[in-house]
């Protein structure tokens, strides 16, 4: 089949060629193989304009102008890279009326083009984000429910005073939390031939486990396996082991669950106030307590 010759068309047909061809492999997914042979163009013109379209966007497809590299010419200014930093650090995507979850370079890409009318080329969008110093990362969970002035509050202050009160008294500081295990729990990926899916062997019958445990700055760990709920009258037992395991104070240092603020609870640390004494974290922040390790070892080992 003969290639066409883009010098025979006119100026506005070859932008037209040019788009159309950048727009089946990077919209939508041909090879260029297969689109080169769709729309009659030589695999090496169309490679051309591919990379230009990578370095400069749609304008790079401008008949007599080749793909514009970042270094040579920024397509955006440095105010707009900073109105585009700000909002990436300050906000989500939803915030912007966008139809996207996370900061990926589809988004900043829409961002872009909302914000400033221009459209680039994601690889363009990925080197704009590394001159920002920004990497993909796991986005770390908080509850909406969390005041951020109470944990501001605890790690500045209520934290340190524990740490000086633990340091007088020669008492140990604890971290502790329960967790759950069951044999019905999601299992990871594995390799397997293409079509063939692997199959997991379950017991039918759901089965639970449940662990309490507290770790020491220092690593030391005491934990406690049950299979019931967590009652006060549970929780109150392994408070009992603790004590006798430590022959110093023990500062435990819990999260809001209401067995750890019950009337049995608070009536036998009333009572063994000399031994040990329960503190609280801020509402809705496991990410304060370390404990929370100790858990996710055990989940993904179990």
């Amino acid at each position: 089949m003969k290639k066409k010759d883009a010098r025979s068309l006119s100026s506005e047909q070859q932008k037209l060629l040019r788009i159309k061809s950048v727009d089946m492999v990077f919209k939508y997914g041909y090879t260029q193989r297969a689109s080169a042979k769709a729309l009659e163009v030589s695999r090496t013109n169309l490679n051309r304009w591919c990379k230009a379209f990578e370095e400069g966007g749609y304008e790079a497809l401008e008949l007599g102008k080749r793909g514009r590299r970042l270094n040579e010419k920024r397509l955006l200014k440095p105010h707009q890279c900073a109105t585009l930093v700000n909002i990436i650090k300050d906000k989500t995507p939803d915030q912007e009326k966008m139809p996207f979850v996370l900061w990926e370079r589809v988004a900043v890409r829409e961002l872009i083009k909302q914000k400033f009318g221009i459209t680039v080329a994601l690889r363009t969008v990925g080197e704009y984000l590394k001159r920002w110093g920004m990497t993909p990362q796991r986005p770390i969970e908080r509850a909406r429910e969390q005041n951020s002035k109470a944990v501001k509050k605890w790690l500045k202050e209520t934290y340190p005073e524990i740490k000086t009160r633990a340091k007088k008294e020669g008492a140990v500081i604890l971290w502790g939390d329960e967790t759950g295990v069951q044999n019905n729990s999601n299992v990871g990926r594995s390799f397997a031939p293409k079509g063939q899916t692997p199959v997991i062997k379950k017991q039918g019958k759901r089965l639970r486990m449940n662990m309490i445990s507290a770790v020491s700055n220092k690593g030391h760990v005491r934990f406690m396996v049950y299979s019931s709920k967590m009652t006060q009258q549970v929780f109150l037992v392994f408070l009992r082991r603790i004590v006798k395991t430590f022959d110093q104070k023990v500062f435990l240092i819990v999260d809001n669950l209401s067995v750890h603020h019950g009337k049995l609870v608070k009536k036998w640390a009333e009572d063994n106030s000399k031994e040990i004494e329960l503190l609280f974290l801020p509402s809705y922040s496991p990410e304060l307590n370390p404990d929370e390790y100790l858990n996710r070892d055990l989940k993904k080992n179990v």
